[in-house]
Formats: structure tokens, C-alpha cells, sequence
């Protein structure tokens, strides 16, 4: 694309956002050339509508120099003749900006300093070490920011009987494991020794956990995206919970969401937060509201973390051998990082993933230790810890459990490794006790 376009977009990137309608422009933009299936299936899965028209903007200035003015034409074609006019006559977002929500917002924005808050806040700093305040609740002069006291004091008195997701469905929910093990030669990655002892252990275990489990091995990157996608057009309404497990190597890349990626064994890779995607609500209804985990054996980046010096107490034997490999590959950069232009908006309109907790094998950035004889430390121990503890601990207990076991352990009596999770989940989870 030439440059003077590129500055266009960039220039109305605000504007484009808000108000693009990418659906309609999906069929046009294919047909006439400028994206690929494989483009349109990856902007498909980026998110929100906001979060794809985003998408496509960037995506866009990545195209050849005929693709500004067919995109202008798919406007006009789906009747966005606004934005075909904007673009058209390359008019900043300058001009629009003020005539919209500036002026509205200063008046909003005038009455957040107003001083009665302020003035309330004095006395409640003074307030709260006095434990009463809390059955204050009673007193009938409420400000926004004592009401927003009472709402914390009421969570604190249901901490210990929070709801728990319903997990009695039989079977439970589809479990998806992808197990990358060999890799074509011109990717340039290794092939993942001890990974299918990895598989087997999980396939067993969430079988016993009563889900329906389906593997799927040496994929590429677009068997990878062809097989969530088919997992989330499935009916899910019968069941209460979907499983996702990846096994292979990974990388660092730049994202909005979830960190890391997980290659495919023709050496591309799909981020993370786009394995999400395809069952969030949008795009899976019957999960909505449902459970969505995700457990991604695979290297965070190419760190390797040699720990630090604890008293002897705390330490305890470590099950590292030599035979202990990686799955780290040199950290990427991704078409999918955010321009500096576009940060503020996706910032103010990231949704909220709930009901999805990712469990990470390893830290952002850092290498995943892998034994070619009994498969990851990261694997094992999570096996174990479901078999002993899953009939009386929930799930996020169960995965503090195998963050400290594995953090115990050395490679090459040198390297640790620290697994993680980033848990959007509104309530307690326990798998089904087996029988």
C-alpha cells in the first residue's frame, strides 16, 4: 500500500474503529483480491466487532497498493458511504473530534471533582480503622464512593459461600487436546520427545473426569485454527464445561489479552489470546456463561530462569533430570502488536473474557522444561494433583498446588521453571468426583 494511504488509515484509525462494519465487507474483500481465507478467518477470530474492524484496519496496510481503493469500493458497496467520504478525501479525525463527544464530555467530566465527595472521603479515612463502619451500611446518606464501600463489605461477607459452576452434566463438556510432536524440517523447530506421555496421561485423566475427549496430533497452523473452529460450531447446551489443551512449542508475541503462541508443525503460529476467541460468546453462544479452560504446555519465550538463593527450609527435592528440553523458540514480534496510534482506543474497549481461565506451563517469556523419558514437569504434576485432589479441591486451588511443586524443581540442577494461569472465572469449579 502506498504510504500516503497507509496515512489515511492511520489518521481515521479512531474513527474506522468505531464505526466500521467489518461483517459486511468480509464477502467484497475476498472476492475482489485483498485478503486471503486465512487473513479473513484470523480478523474473524480477533474478537468484537470493534476488536475486528481494528484488525483489519492493520491488516490492511499490510496489502498491495490496489487495496485502498477496492477497500473504498466494498464501503460504498455495503453502504459505509461516511467512511468511503472520510477516506476519500484523506480528512483527519481532527475535524470530527470536537464536533462529537469532546464538548458533551467536559460537562460530564465537571461534576467528578465536585467537592462533596472529596469533603465525605476526609471523614472516611478516619473511619476505617473503626471495624462498626461496615453495619454502617443502614445510614441513609449515601455518597458514590460509600456506596461502592458497602458493595466491597457485602462480598467480603459471601466470600465463604460463593456459587460454584454446575459440573454435574454426563458427560461434562468436550475436552480438544493438540499434541504437536513432529515438525516439518524447513520450520526449523525440533521434535517434542516425550510429549504423547504428556497426551496419554491427559486423555486418561479427563476422561475420568467425564469429558468426551478428542486428540489430534501434528497439526499446522491451519488444521490448529480449522479444529477450534469446528469445536466451537459444536452444540455445547447440554454440557457445562469445554476444555482446551495444547502441547508443542511456543513463542512470545506481542498481544492485548492473553500472551504467548502455539506453533503449528509447519512452524506458524496461533497467539494465544485467538485459541480464546473461538469459544468466547461471541462466537460459541452455548458456552456463554460456562467454564472455558485452556492449558498451554508450550514455552512462553526463550528466557531460561536460574531462580534465587531461598533458606534451606524452603527447599525441597527437585525431579529434573538430564534429559530435561525446552519448548522455548526466540521471541516474535507479531503483525498483531498495537500501533501507537490505536493504543488508547483498544485499551478503553477490551471486553471482559469471563467464565475463561488459561493455564500457562510456564511464565510469560521463559522456557517450559520438558523430560524425554516421563514428559513436562508441568504435566505431570498437573496430572497428579487432579487425580489426588479433584474430588475436594477446585480447580484454582488445584493449579496453586502444581505452581509450587513445579517451582521446586531444577533442570540440569540450574534452571526452574514457574507455571501461571490468568483466571477470568466468576465462581468456584469442581470437576466431577469420579465414581
Amino acid at each position: 500500500m502506498e504510504e500516503r494511504h497507509k496515512k489515511i488509515l492511520q489518521r481515521n484509525r479512531i474513527s474506522l474503529v468505531r464505526d466500521l462494519d467489518p461483517s459486511n465487507l468480509y464477502d467484497g474483500l475476498l472476492e475482489k483480491g485483498v485478503f486471503t481465507h486465512d487473513m479473513i478467518d484470523e480478523i474473524k477470530s480477533s474478537g468484537t466487532r470493534r476488536d475486528q474492524a481494528r484488525q483489519l484496519v492493520r491488516d490492511l496496510e499490510t496489502r498491495g497498493s490496489r487495496a485502498f481503493p477496492l477497500f473504498l469500493e466494498c464501503l460504498r458497496e455495503t453502504g459505509q458511504h461516511s467512511l468511503a467520504e472520510l477516506l476519500q478525501n484523506g480528512a483527519p479525525t481532527v475535524q470530527l473530534q470536537p464536533a462529537t463527544p469532546a464538548r458533551i464530555d467536559r460537562p460530564v467530566v465537571q461534576p467528578l471533582p465536585v467537592f462533596s465527595p472529596m469533603d465525605v472521603d476526609k471523614p472516611r479515612k478516619d473511619d476505617v480503622p473503626v471495624i462498626p463502619v461496615q453495619r454502617h451500611s443502614p445510614s441513609p446518606t449515601p455518597s458514590p464512593e460509600s456506596q461502592h464501600m458497602r458493595a466491597r463489605s457485602q462480598g467480603r461477607t459471601r466470600r465463604d459461600s460463593i456459587q460454584s459452576y454446575k459440573m454435574d452434566a454426563s458427560p461434562c463438556g468436550h475436552c480438544l487436546i493438540i499434541n504437536n510432536v513432529e515438525f516439518d524440517p524447513q520450520s526449523e523447530l525440533c521434535n517434542r520427545k516425550g510429549s504423547n506421555i504428556d497426551c496419554d496421561k491427559l486423555e486418561s485423566r479427563f476422561k475420568a473426569l467425564n469429558f468426551i475427549v478428542e486428540v489430534k496430533t501434528n497439526l499446522k497452523q491451519r488444521q490448529i485454527k480449522h479444529e477450534l473452529s469446528a469445536l466451537s460450531k459444536k452444540d455445547h447446551s447440554q454440557y457445562d464445561c469445554c476444555v482446551v489443551i495444547m502441547l508443542s512449542h511456543g513463542t512470545e508475541v506481542s498481544h492485548n489479552r492473553f500472551p504467548g503462541a502455539v506453533y503449528g508443525v509447519d512452524g506458524q503460529y496461533v497467539p494465544v489470546q485467538y485459541i480464546t476467541n473461538y469459544l468466547n460468546g461471541q462466537h460459541c453462544p452455548s458456552l456463554q456463561g460456562k467454564p472455558k479452560l485452556f492449558f498451554i504446555q508450550a514455552c512462553g519465550g526463550g528466557e531460561r530462569d536460574t531462580g534465587f538463593e531461598v533458606s534451606p527450609d524452603e527447599v525441597e527435592p527437585s525431579i529434573g533430570g538430564a534429559d530435561d528440553q525446552t519448548d522455548a523458540i526466540p521471541t516474535s514480534s507479531s503483525s498483531d502488536s498495537l500501533s501507537m496510534s490505536d493504543e488508547p482506543d483498544a485499551r478503553a474497549t477490551l471486553p471482559t473474557p469471563s467464565d475463561i481461565l488459561v493455564s500457562y506451563s510456564t511464565f510469560p517469556g521463559y522456557v517450559s522444561w520438558r523430560d524425554t523419558q516421563s514428559g513436562s514437569w508441568y504435566v505431570e504434576t498437573l496430572d497428579r494433583i487432579l487425580e489426588e485432589n479433584a474430588a475436594t479441591d477446585d480447580l484454582v486451588t488445584m493449579l496453586m498446588m502444581v505452581n509450587h511443586e513445579v517451582s521446586q524443581n531444577s533442570a540440569k540442577g540450574l534452571y526452574k521453571q514457574m507455571p501461571g494461569s490468568f483466571n477470568f472465572l466468576r465462581k468456584l469449579l469442581y470437576f466431577q468426583s469420579q465414581a
